[in-house]
């Protein structure tokens, strides 16, 4: 649903809030360890999320990538899919044509229609911390072993 680019996105802020709520910061191959992603595609995933101000990022040798603990439930998974993927999630043809509209409809188009509304409620709905929490108590996971 997502692209690797938001996946990798939603991970990485997700490990990094729940660092910074210990108070820590975290450095750019801690991230791709947890996270089991590519360095250098990871580190220009985290660059955009600091331009917009969704994660910090600071140099030297007590850098590193953070979240103030009191953004946290600031932040929204929306905000890191329209950085990441645009809002092409919510129009876009669920068969990846170019022209599917309600006139011109392809034949999950009336379908998907309900599907990437409640997806984007969901997306505007859910906190970065209400993940974190989950996170934390742990009963979800940022990876399988």
């Amino acid at each position: 649903m997502f692209s690797k680019t938001c996946e990798y996105g939603i991970k990485a802020t997700l490990y990094i809030a729940s660092e910074s709520l210990e108070g820590k910061r975290v450095s750019l191959k801690s991230i791709v360890k947890e996270i089991e992603t590519p360095e250098a595609f990871t580190a220009k995933i985290l660059q955009k999320l600091s331009k917009s101000k969704i994660i910090t990022s600071n140099r030297g040798s007590l850098g590193g990538f953070s979240i103030p603990p009191e953004n946290l439930n600031n932040i929204y998974l929306s905000q890191i899919v329209s950085v990441l993927d645009g809002d092409d999630i919510y129009t876009s043809c669920g068969l990846g044509m170019k022209k599917c509209d309600a006139k011109n409809p392809c034949p999950l188009h009336h379908k998907f229609v309900n599907i990437r509304s409640e997806l984007k409620q969901m997306l505007e709905q859910t906190t970065i911390l209400n993940l974190v929490q989950d996170l934390k108590n742990g009963t979800t996971f940022l990876k399988r072993n």
